[in-house]
C-alpha cells in the first residue's frame, strides 16, 4: 500500500507541476517540472523551519525512493525502448559514423579526461579520493540525456543531420557509459590486483555485444510476434508484446550479464520495421510517446525532490561549481577529437562542435548511478558534485541551446 501511495503521490504532482508549467511558465516540459520541484523543496525547507516535523517526514519519504533502482532497473529500458522505436533508421544509418564514434570514442575520452582533472581538483581541495573513483565519477557523468533538449532542437533552425547525431548518440552512448562503469565499479569493489588488461577487456566486450547480440535476437523475436498483425487492427496486443519485450528483455539482459540499456536500444530499432508496416503503428506510437512523456516528467520530478537529501555546504558547491567547468571542458575535447580520427570530415563541421559540447546535457541516469556509489567510494561527495552538473546543464545549458543553435543556423545560412 506504501508503494501504490507514493507512486500516486508522484503521479499528482507530475500532473499538478505540469499544469503549472504549461499554464504558467510554458518552460520545455521536464524542464518545467524540475524547476517547479526544485521550489517546491525549498518552500519545504522555509516550511520545516516553522514545522520541523513536516520537513523530517518529507525527507524520510524521499530517502524511501531507491533513485538508482528507480532509474536504472525501471524506467531506463522503457525510456531507451521508446526513444529507439520513433527513431528513423534510415537518419541514423546516415550518421552512423558519427554516432559511432560520439558513443564510443567520445564516451571513453570524457571519462578519462573528466577523471583526470577530478582526482586533481580533489588533491587541490586536500581530500584522498582514489583515482579510481574519479575515473568511476567520469564514467557517470558522461553519458549524456538529450530529453529536454530534444524538443528544443525540434523549433531550432538546426540542420536535421546535427540534430540525429544528438539523437543517436544519446542513444548508444548511455549503454556505453553503464558498461564502463560497471566495468570500473566491479574493478574498485575486488581490486584492481585483481584484475588483468585481458580480463577487463573480456569484461567489457561481454557487456556491449552480449547486449547488442540479445538485442538482435529480441527485435527479430518481436518482429515475428508482430507478424500475423500486419493485416490486423489489433494494437492492443502490439503493445503488449513490445512491452513484454521491453520488460522480459532487461530481465534477461541483467540474468546474463550483458548491456541492458544496448539491449533496449537494439531491439527497439528493429522492433520500429514491424510497428511501421502494421495497421495500428499510429495506437503503438503514440503509446510509447506516452510513456516517454510520462517516464521523464517524473524522473525530473524526483530530481528536484532530490535536493532535499543532497548534501550541501561552501566547499562541496565550489567543488560542484569547477566540476562543472570540467565536465564542459571533457565534453568540448571528446566531441572534437573523431574529427582527428575519421577521414570523413564532412561528418563533422567544425560549426558543430560548440553546439554537440553544449548539447551534452547530464540527467537521472548520471544522478541515479552516483546514488549508487557506496561511501567508501566517497558516495556522498560525487553525488553533490553530479547533483550541482546536473542542474547546470539541464537548468542552464538546456534553456540557451536553442538560441545558440538558432545563430549557429543563422552563421551558416
Amino acid at each position: 500500500m506504501e508503494i501504490y501511495n507514493a507512486i500516486t503521490l508522484v503521479v499528482v504532482l507530475t500532473a499538478a507541476f505540469g499544469y503549472l508549467n504549461y499554464k504558467y511558465i510554458r518552460l520545455p516540459r521536464t524542464i518545467g517540472i524540475m524547476l517547479i520541484s526544485i521550489v517546491a523543496s525549498l518552500l519545504m525547507v522555509g516550511i520545516g523551519k516553522i514545522f520541523p516535523g513536516f520537513l523530517s517526514r518529507t525527507i524520510r519519504s524521499i530517502k524511501n525512493i531507491d533513485f538508482d533502482t528507480v532509474v536504472l532497473k525501471v524506467m531506463l529500458s522503457f525510456l531507451l525502448f521508446s526513444a529507439a522505436i520513433q527513431t528513423d533508421l534510415r537518419k541514423l544509418r546516415i550518421e552512423r559514423n558519427a554516432i559511432a564514434a560520439y558513443a564510443t570514442i567520445s564516451v571513453i575520452l570524457s571519462t578519462i579526461i573528466v577523471g583526470t582533472l577530478t582526482y586533481f581538483l580533489t588533491l587541490a581541495f586536500h581530500l584522498k579520493v582514489n583515482f579510481l573513483y574519479c575515473l568511476i565519477f567520469g564514467a557517470l557523468i558522461s553519458p549524456t540525456d538529450p530529453v529536454a533538449v530534444s524538443a528544443i532542437l525540434g523549433k531550432s533552425n538546426i540542420a536535421q543531420s546535427v540534430k540525429t547525431k544528438i539523437k543517436g548518440e544519446s542513444l548508444f552512448n548511455d549503454g556505453v557509459a553503464v558498461v564502463i562503469f560497471i566495468t570500473a565499479y566491479d574493478i574498485a569493489r575486488h581490486g584492481i590486483e585483481n584484475y588483468t588488461i585481458w580480463k577487463i577487456a573480456i569484461l567489457f566486450v561481454r557487456e556491449t555485444l552480449g547486449g547488442f547480440v540479445l538485442g538482435i535476437g529480441l527485435g527479430k523475436l518481436a518482429n515475428f510476434m508482430l507478424e500475423p498483425f500486419k493485416m490486423n487492427d489489433t494494437y492492443v496486443v502490439e503493445v503488449m508484446i513490445t512491452l513484454a519485450i521491453v520488460m522480459g528483455g532487461y530481465q534477461l539482459a541483467e540474468i546474463l550479464k550483458v548491456s541492458g540499456p544496448l539491449t533496449m536500444v537494439i531491439a527497439g530499432l528493429i522492433t520500429k520495421k514491424s510497428v511501421k508496416k502494421n495497421n495500428g503503428q499510429d495506437y503503438v506510437k503514440k503509446f510509447w510517446q506516452m510513456i516517454d512523456e510520462l517516464m521523464n516528467a517524473v524522473l525530473f520530478l524526483l530530481i528536484g525532490f532530490e535536493m532535499l537529501i543532497v548534501p550541501f555546504s561552501k566547499s562541496l558547491l565550489l567543488l560542484g561549481g569547477i566540476s562543472v567547468l570540467i565536465v564542459l571542458t571533457g565534453r568540448l575535447l571528446s566531441v572534437s577529437f573523431p574529427i582527428f580520427v575519421i577521414r570523413n570530415k564532412k561528418a563533422f563541421a567544425t560549426t558543430t562542435i560548440p553546439l554537440l559540447t553544449w548539447a551534452g546535457l547530464r540527467g537521472a541516469i548520471s544522478v541515479a548511478l552516483a546514488l549508487s556509489l557506496p561511501g567508501y567510494m566517497h558516495g556522498e561527495l560525487f553525488v553533490t558534485i553530479t547533483y550541482i552538473v546536473v542542474l547546470f546543464s539541464i537548468l542552464v545549458q538546456g534553456l540557451t541551446i536553442e538560441k545558440l543553435g538558432n545563430r549557429i543556423a543563422s552563421r551558416i545560412s
